[in-house]
């Protein structure tokens, strides 16, 4: 936060620029693990509710793909295959790569799971990249939901001092749908990854 802040604060004053700023800044904080939240609520109160979604689910995209382009590699080295050398860790890799788009797609709607850390893990899964990117559908609801957040704020000064944006019935159902996408992927990978085990042992 102490170099996105003074950034997204920069972005008000570069006029048509800053659309192309603020993608840029979100793909950054993609390969950097850095909060991509805040950035999605600031785009609400720079940009406003549609227009902030669309550049923050752009970024995201991009980031998300960038994430996988460096990631992906490493899936295939020898110091992935020591780590995945445990049965049980292999196994529920195999299960997420073989569950495709609905186990993603499940991720991507849960804002339990941080965007950053979740683009990372799939790409280090060894998922196809077309699964990969066809999940990002999942991410739209959180996406609309955190600019109307900020544009509600409307007032990134006051966001990157750490004022929280107001959390209504909408913040909850999501948070609820959240918790249960958690527990339903969290479900199949479970029994995935138990089936991947059992075939293993058959062999």
């Amino acid at each position: 936060m102490d170099w996105l802040a003074p950034v997204v604060l920069r972005v008000m004053e570069l006029g048509a620029w800053g659309p192309v700023l603020f993608i840029l800044l979100y793909v950054a904080a993609a390969v950097t693990l850095a909060p991509a939240f805040f950035l999605t609520v600031a785009a609400g109160a720079l940009f406003g509710v549609w227009r902030g979604s669309l550049l923050v689910f752009v970024g995201a995209s991009l980031g998300a793909s960038a994430v996988y382009g460096l990631a992906a590699p490493l899936a295939r080295t020898r110091w992935m295959q020591r780590m995945t050398s445990d049965q049980r860790v292999s196994a529920v890799r195999r299960a997420v790569a073989g569950g495709g788009v609905r186990i993603m797609l499940l991720l991507r709607l849960s804002p339990l799971i941080p965007y950053s850390v979740l683009n990372y893990a799939l790409a280090l899964s060894g998922v196809r990249y077309a699964d990969f990117v066809v999940a990002f559908l999942g991410m739209i609801p959180a996406i609309v939901l955190y600019t109307y957040y900020g544009k509600v704020v409307g007032d990134v000064a006051a966001l990157a001092a750490g004022v929280s944006p107001p959390r209504g019935a909408e913040y909850y159902i999501l948070l609820a749908v959240g918790l249960v996408t958690v527990v339903v992927s969290t479900t199949m990978i479970t029994r995935a990854a138990r089936r991947e085990m059992e075939r293993h042992r058959r062999m």
